[in-house]
């Protein structure tokens, strides 16, 4: 599970055997979400005040992670 990036509490980690749609999952504070590639948005619901701070931090390395997550996956799918 190799973590494509950390920014501050907020660890995104790519799977190399994971499944479609493309997506990272965001790992903080003892919670883990996954964010969807194809719009950014939250696949989960978020109880709590980091929504905001972890799609921020998410927005700063969402190039890097789509590229992990095409390394891996190939193609987007």
């Amino acid at each position: 599970m190799p973590t494509v990036v950390e920014d501050g509490e907020f660890r995104f980690v790519v799977y190399a055997n994971d499944h479609p749609p493309p997506h990272v999952h965001a790992k903080f504070g003892g919670t883990e979400v996954r964010i969807n590639l194809d719009g950014g948005t939250l696949m989960e619901d978020l109880a709590g005040g980091k929504r905001r701070s972890l799609l921020e931090a998410y927005l700063r390395h969402a190039d890097k992670i789509r590229e992990a997550w095409h390394a891996f996956h190939g193609g987007g799918e």
